[in-house]
């Protein structure tokens, strides 16, 4: 079911300013070759698709100083810390995340759960612009 709602949010942001994080296309990369078993040549494919298919955003310096104070300060995991001040930087306000803390916010950015219980959540098709 989750994997219904995730083809949804990806047809979804085709329509919406979305930029993604070249951070989480390395973390795609590494979850479909090791945990979904993808052959390597597969998800190289996958990765130009979404090299192609998404404005995307880098994560700069000035993030990495921000990501190393909020895990000092204990309150967000590293690469977590990296990919919202990176979104900061590029613009975005909402963050469609799973593994991070629903309504969680850093650099401006709000951490929104996509999945809800019978489907997309009812901020993540408002964000996504979904009916």
């Amino acid at each position: 079911a989750k994997q219904q709602q995730a083809v949804e949010i990806l047809f979804a942001v085709r329509h919406i300013d979305c930029p993604l994080g070249l951070q989480a296309i390395g973390e795609f990369f590494i979850s479909i070759t090791r945990k979904a078993k993808m052959p390597l040549k597969q998800a190289q494919i996958e990765v130009g698709k979404l090299c192609e298919g998404f404005e995307l955003f880098p994560a700069t310096a000035d993030a990495h100083r921000i990501a190393a104070r909020e895990a000092a300060a204990g309150r967000y995991f590293y690469w977590d810390a990296v990919l919202l001040a990176s979104a900061a930087e590029a613009g975005c306000s909402v963050f469609l995340s799973e593994d991070m803390h629903d309504g969680a916010k850093l650099a401006g950015v709000t951490v929104r759960n996509p999945f809800g219980r019978g489907g997309l959540s009812k901020i993540a098709r408002e964000v996504l612009e979904l009916k």
